[in-house]
């Protein structure tokens, strides 16, 4: 394995430019480094990964979009494309009447989750760092999305933006209706059965709390899980034949393109269904 190393703190600190996997034998740690600390909070190198690449995002459809015109140019047509693309996506969940107004969270979730989901497999990632005294390399970059806080803030922010859209646009009282009513028609099941039912769909309602109480779990666990897995993935592969350090993980390397792509759908297709089941007025009884 060829690595370039200069030293920089002491003997047992070094610079290191490694075209291998960073991690090596150990594999992708499961926690963020702490890089430095800033106003006495910790700067970890997802944190720095996730401001690089946000900056990134902001850079580029500034320069692809600019000032926009009536005819597009053709960066303005990719992001318009994108734009549009994820409009049609959820406008059928969430409804003509709400895509308006949760557009902002739904595209920049998508978006944003995406492009994190994709930074792993930018060259640089996970192999710039220093030695610590143990020896073990502190790298500089790590994917966001492979961090637990990230996803766990991802999640926290959904489930405020749910609440803000289910109470403006819906109001409270459809909220406790979903969760609690008697969906049952009176006239076809009788009073009697009407009656009966109530307790059940009461039950039902705080299933239904719970399951919205762990929403924040399920979003961020699953999304952390799939991109850290993948980041071991990775790492295995491009540790597993030393004399073809960068020709084994190449099919891999397509294969979390699509992860990536499908975990940004699934994270922002279940936001739209969380808002859509009670926000979602349109073509009858949303209830069912």
């Amino acid at each position: 394995m060829f690595l370039r190393r200069i030293g920089l703190l002491s003997p047992l600190i070094f610079f290191t430019i490694q075209p291998l996997s960073a991690a090596g034998k150990e594999g992708v740690s499961p926690s963020p480094y702490n890089l430095f600390e800033l106003a006495g909070l910790p700067v970890t190198n997802a944190m720095v990964t996730s401001w690089i690449i946000s900056l990134l995002i902001i850079l580029v459809v500034q320069m692809m979009v600019g000032k926009p015109k009536l005819v597009p140019t053709k960066g303005q047509a990719v992001i318009e494309g994108l734009v549009v693309g994820v409009k049609d996506l959820v406008e059928p969940i969430v409804g003509k009447k709400m895509v308006g107004p949760t557009f902002w969270l739904l595209g920049g979730l998508f978006t944003f989750i995406l492009i994190h989901n994709w930074s792993g497999l930018l060259p640089g990632v996970g192999t710039f760092g220093i030695y610590d005294e143990s020896g073990k390399l502190i790298y500089w970059q790590r994917p966001g999305n492979a961090d637990l806080n990230m996803t766990l803030a991802l999640a926290i922010v959904v489930q405020i933006c749910w609440l803000y859209f289910v109470l403006r646009y819906a109001g409270i009282k459809a909220l406790i209706y979903d969760w609690f009513g008697n969906k049952a028609d009176k006239k076809e099941v009788g009073l009697f059965m009407f009656i009966l039912l109530t307790p059940i769909f009461i039950g039902v309602g705080l299933i239904e709390v719970i399951s919205a109480a762990f929403r924040t779990v399920s979003l961020s666990f699953r999304l952390y899980g799939n991109v850290f897995g993948g980041e071991n993935l990775l790492d295995g592969m491009t540790n597993l034949i030393p004399v073809l350090p960068y020709l084994i993980p190449v099919p891999f390397y397509f294969l979390e393109i699509l992860i990536g792509l499908v975990q940004a759908l699934v994270f922002t297709l279940l936001t739209a269904v969380y808002i859509g089941l009670i926000c979602n007025h349109e073509g009858g009884d949303h209830a069912h």
